[in-house]
């Protein structure tokens, strides 16, 4: 449909015929998503056109339709100009109920009134949403006067009457604030100190996934026999739950703010216990668990393994590893995933399983047991196998810098920072870029402090032990000696040849042969040798 006409016929057209000419537009154009560049200006007049109508008094089903149309419209990022204005944005909020910029008692009005919206009221509501989400993201200027006209403080009066929120409404509420929070660095502040946003998620999560609390921070345990979560509860909760990753991003301290981070610890481990319609979704759901946990303060991961209405494990301090165990089962389906990208599904989980072990003695233990468990046979390389012990040794020297380390940390930990017990169960070699950044090369320990080390070695590995290759992490087949048959002539010659190879390579630049300080940091051979006790006062070590 030409533009030129529609944009002539709106303009003396009554309010009938005005909706008639949209929704033949939105017919033809609900499924494009990329536009002529030539009719730029033209989609920018109908976006103008399309408020001025939106500003009149008309009916329900008339605002339905231009709001459909400034979705398609809004689509466009370079149109956005009539509405990323204090008129174009009071007007969307307005429609979906936000009332941006009001005072508070008017917003909790509204929320009120929302519960008695007719359907096509409500698709109203639904369609202005669905027109902000898609400005805010778009458009830089719509981000700074939804600041103006603080549209963060009706997204949090809305939150408040969210017990009564039909899906559409809350989803496109949530996945506002999700969008204005991730875009605006400015707004997480005022959304936290000022709106409470982080209260109101925590909530709104609550409801969603029907929380019932049995203790201070421990929710009942999931009926085994109920049917898996709705898609829809499930799609607005994890709306919430990235909404509030963005709001925990930054600092935070207090004992209120402590209260609920364990409060969201609590209702995060519930979640982690709840199935959902798809496997695919349950991991989704836990994805985006993880992610919120990694920004809450480690003292607050007790509350996963805490639980004493539902009791724990005996040989773990009589806490509970259900939520550590989903945990665990998760990093494997992410380590095991063909075609994943690593950083951004597995490192996540590797992250949250490190700082949960070094800082809880009975998560470092459980996790300890499943991923390395007692070393029995030594014959095969560690990286060679199945296991998760096998799968994370090959992770060590992955391409991904991230990666490789995040993998090499978490099995350090688990070995309590000990150099030692890390070779054995990986070997030297996969092991030597932990070391070097850790400047270990020399042995030794981390930082952090531990229990004292119980011995767990099994008597197949005691009687290999003086056998295993340190480099490789195996016992090796017996190799033929090369130069057993050599004369002392010629084995001098030998190796005379390699020092001259090696000292070629060296000139050139080729290579640079490295020694290992007292501390246990690489610098150039010539320097370790010319001074063998070191001056570290200007090594830069962690």
């Amino acid at each position: 449909m030409d533009l030129n006409n529609i944009l002539s016929q709106l303009e003396t057209a009554n309010e009938e015929d005005v909706e008639k000419l949209l929704q033949q537009y939105n017919r033809e154009n609900i499924h494009t998503f990329s536009f002529d560049q030539k009719e730029e200006t033209l989609r920018s007049k109908l976006c103008q056109s399309v408020l001025t109508v939106l500003g009149r008094q008309v009916q329900p089903s008339c605002q339905k339709t231009c709001l459909e149309t400034l979705r398609i419209l809004s689509r466009d990022k370079r149109v956005l100009a009539p509405v990323a204005t204090k008129e174009g944005m009071l007007i969307l909020g307005g429609m979906a109920r936000l009332r941006a910029g009001e005072e508070e008692g008017d917003n909790e009005k509204s929320s009120e009134e929302r519960t008695q919206l007719e359907e096509e009221e409500e698709r109203v509501v639904v369609e202005a949403l669905k027109c902000l989400c898609n400005v805010v993201y778009n458009s830089p200027a719509a981000q700074q006067v939804s600041v103006d006209v603080q549209l963060a403080h009706g997204l949090c009066a809305s939150l408040r009457s969210a017990r009564t929120w039909h899906h559409e409404v809350g989803l496109f509420t949530l996945r506002l604030l999700f969008l204005l929070s991730a875009l605006r660095h400015d707004v997480r502040g005022v959304l936290r100190r000022e709106w409470h946003a982080v209260r109101l998620l925590t909530e709104v999560l609550e409801h969603t996934l029907d929380v019932r609390w049995v203790g201070t921070y421990e929710a009942a345990r999931p009926d085994p026999q109920a049917l898996p979560m709705p898609a829809e509860d499930n799609e607005r909760a994890m709306e919430a739950l990235k909404a509030l990753f963005n709001l925990t991003l930054s600092e935070a301290g207090g004992e209120e703010d402590d209260h609920q981070f364990r409060l969201i610890s609590a209702i995060l481990r519930h979640l982690l216990m709840l199935k959902t319609e798809t496997e695919e979704k349950t991991e989704e759901a836990h994805s985006h668990a993880v992610n919120l946990l990694n920004n809450l303060p480690v003292s607050c991961l007790d509350v996963l393994i805490d639980v004493p209405v539902q009791g724990g494990q005996e040989k773990y301090g009589g806490k509970n590893m259900d939520a550590v165990q989903v945990l665990i089962d998760f990093m494997e389906k992410r380590i095991d995933k063909q075609g994943s990208n690593y950083k951004e599904g597995l490192t996540p989980v590797l992250s949250l399983l490190t700082e949960g072990s070094r800082h809880h003695r009975e998560i470092r233990r459980y996790i300890k047991a499943q991923v390395l468990p007692p070393l029995k046979d030594v014959k095969i390389r560690p990286e060679i196998g199945t296991t998760t012990r096998n799968k994370l040794v090959r992770l060590m020297t992955h391409v991904d810098m991230g990666v490789k380390q995040t993998a090499a940390e978490f099995l350090f930990v688990l070995c309590k920072e000990s150099v030692d017990n890390l070779l054995k169960y990986t070997g030297y070699g996969n092991a030597a870029g932990l070391l070097v950044a850790r400047g270990l090369l020399a042995g030794g320990r981390g930082e952090t402090q531990y229990s004292e080390d119980e011995d767990s070695d099994t008597d197949e590995y005691k009687s290999a032990k003086p056998f295993i290759n340190p480099i490789t992490g195996h016992v090796e087949e017996p190799m033929p000696n090369p130069i057993e048959e050599m004369t002392e002539e010629q084995k001098e010659y030998e190796a005379q040849k390699l020092v001259n190879m090696f000292d070629k390579l060296s000139r050139q630049n080729v290579i640079r042969p490295m020694g290992v300080r007292p501390d246990g940091t690489l610098a150039p051979l010539e320097e370790t040798l010319c001074d063998p006790h070191g001056d570290n006062s200007g090594s830069d070590s962690d």
